[in-house]
């Protein structure tokens, strides 16, 4: 088993991560020094798995650009003469969220917001229609679900899109009824940690014994305020460092770990 800093990114000996080509021959070790075996320990200790959607169980935008659908957006509030609405940052934002968020939060429960949160549904549904699955996921979902894990997603994204996706993928029965997605109240979007509560209260489950894959940085943020165990799935090093910076000691850039450690 190869375990390698994270070279440039790497400032400390609190994380370690697995690259793609890491040989599975051995027992998969990674995570601090002080107990390399974390991911082990990680799913060993996890009852509950907390998915979110967009990145560790599907590439949403992959083939329609999140940038895009951000820049609709933004396109759309400026044409109802709402420019002012966003700030500078938020305008020049590749994230949907970060509009939608804003727009919660300024004018929560208004007209504009629940008309803006269902274009961006609209354009979620979309995307999911040939969103291609994140590489082991799928297999990953099922052998965890065979050896008696309980799943439920916990994203911003809409339960619509989610349960679309999971149902072409005959994944929804792994998940179902679990599947917390952004409801009206804009304001509770991660890192708000409302939808994991929501998961962890619906199945009666205590937060140390549950486990959240993201790979965003607001992921972590809800996790943590949640008091659940976080573990981080970056496929870039800006992705990794992001997730780091957001307090992440486990990052995998691949799912390939975790699916070997469960089959054995």
């Amino acid at each position: 088993m190869v375990r390698r800093p994270l070279g440039n990114h790497h400032d400390g000996p609190d994380t370690l991560l697995v690259t793609p080509d890491t040989k599975q021959t051995d027992a998969v070790r990674i995570a601090t020094e002080g107990d390399p075996d974390e991911l082990r320990n990680l799913i060993r200790r996890a009852r509950v798995v907390l998915w979110d959607f967009d990145g560790p169980i599907c590439r949403l935008f992959a083939r329609h650009s999140a940038e895009g659908v951000a820049r609709d957006l933004v396109s759309w509030l400026e044409g109802r003469g709402l420019r002012g609405v966003l700030t500078g940052a938020e305008r020049e934002s590749l994230d949907p969220h970060v509009i939608l968020r804003a727009v919660g939060h300024r004018y929560p429960g208004s007209d504009l917001a629940v008309e803006l949160e269902e274009r961006l549904t609209q354009e979620e549904l979309r995307a999911a229609a040939t969103a291609p699955p994140t590489a082991y996921a799928d297999p990953l979902i099922r052998t965890w679900t065979a050896v008696g894990a309980r799943l439920a997603v916990a994203s911003n994204n809409s339960p619509r899109v989610i349960r679309q996706y999971l149902t072409g993928r005959d994944l929804l029965p792994c998940f179902s009824p679990h599947v917390y997605g952004r409801t009206g109240d804009l304001q509770l979007l991660k890192p708000d940690p409302h939808c994991l509560n929501r998961a962890l209260n619906a199945m009666g489950a205590a937060p140390p014994d549950a486990l959240m894959i993201g790979d965003t940085p607001t992921d972590c943020l809800a996790a943590k305020e949640a008091g659940v165990p976080f573990l981080g799935y970056a496929r870039s090093d800006p992705a990794i460092t992001s997730l780091r910076a957001a307090g992440a000691e486990v990052v995998l850039p691949s799912l390939e770990p975790l699916l070997e450690l469960l089959r054995r």
